[in-house]
């Protein structure tokens, strides 16, 4: 079972590779950017749109966790992405501000977290419907996991068409111990 402190670490790993991943993507034209590559998201934007809706999507799901997170409230009502392509933006720059706006939630949600949270049920409901019993901290793991996965897609999308992202490794932001 991961530890606040670890969430807190992958948090700001998340946000620091986002930043990192749409500064290398914005050395791309836009026809770049856009291209199909043959990727399950088809193009890098793809890639990209595919983390803002999959991360909207958990972060709904985590939004209903009994604790009842402020910093995800602003999620309990609003509408959920139907499906793991929903458009978060067609551009570079409309994308960025989305994801710009997620991390922040994540961020600020990570910052909440209590041991106790994570050792929770969370009950939720998958895109088809289909209902779901885990314990919270490991869908916690899963989420930044899946963040990961995809942003090593987006990496190799980069490093083909010619730009280089940098180091990706989580081991990049782990402070050194006292």
């Amino acid at each position: 079972m991961p530890t606040c402190a670890d969430i807190r670490l992958l948090a700001a790993y998340n946000a620091h590779m986002n930043r990192k991943l749409y500064a290398a993507a914005a050395r791309l034209p836009a026809e770049e950017l856009a291209a199909e590559r043959g990727a399950f998201f088809g193009s890098l934007l793809g890639t990209m749109n595919h983390l803002c809706a999959a991360d909207t999507i958990w972060l709904t799901r985590f939004a209903a966790h009994p604790v009842a997170f402020t910093a995800l409230a602003s999620l309990r009502d609003g509408p959920v992405p139907s499906n793991l392509r929903q458009s978060y933006g067609d551009d570079l720059a409309t994308l960025q501000a989305s994801r710009v706006r997620i991390d922040g939630m994540i961020d600020s949600f990570a910052a909440q977290l209590q041991p106790a949270d994570l050792d929770a049920v969370l009950v939720y409901r998958n895109t088809r419907g289909h209902e779901y019993r885990k314990h919270f901290g490991t869908l916690l793991l899963h989420f930044f996991n899946h963040q990961a996965h995809h942003r090593g897609q987006a990496s190799t999308l980069l490093t083909q068409a010619g730009v280089d992202i940098g180091v990706t490794d989580l081991l990049e932001i782990i402070p050194d111990a006292d």
